[in-house]
């Protein structure tokens, strides 16, 4: 199955929230880098549909966890967390976070093919994905915790 088919397939497990979720991934794959993305500048998944790849295969295995650990879980819970879990590395609407690094230097010597978009409001990427997806999507408590607190973010008590 290829990485278009495998996300096709994700995409329709959404069902009681569709039409909002068909906006906001309208508006990912329309205005956004969101299928071209790298999914880190220089490390995981360097390269061209990265962060595409590294969603699908999240949502993939949060589905698989999830019929073991907690089968109660809806389909598409697990596929707006995992896809999106990660989706403020595309910045923002026509500002990508990340853009073709132009020092030939460090792209030889540092492998550091994408640089971050200097003309970006710094912000912590659990806080970028929440946001991003919380503008389109009415999320539970326990989602935007997952999608705030996947990279490590500090939650206190949970």
């Amino acid at each position: 199955m290829t990485l278009e088919e495998r996300y096709e397939a994700l995409k329709q497990k959404a069902a009681r929230r569709r039409a909002d979720f068909d906006t906001f991934v309208g508006i990912l794959e329309t205005q956004t880098s969101w299928l071209t993305s790298p999914a880190s500048s220089r490390f995981h998944l360097s390269e061209e549909q990265g962060l595409l790849r590294h969603s699908v295969a999240v949502a993939e295995n949060l589905l698989r966890f999830r019929d073991i650990l907690a089968p109660t879980i809806s389909d598409e819970s697990c596929v707006i967390v995992g896809l999106f879990h990660d989706v403020g590395k595309i910045g923002m609407p026509g500002k990508p976070l990340y853009i073709e690094n132009d020092n030939p230097w460090e792209v030889k010597n540092r492998n550091r093919r994408y640089k971050t978009n200097a003309d970006l409001v710094e912000i912590s990427l659990g806080a970028r994905s929440l946001y991003l997806v919380s503008r389109y999507l009415c999320l539970s408590e326990t989602e935007a915790q997952a999608i705030l607190c996947h990279d490590g973010q500090y939650v206190e008590e949970n």
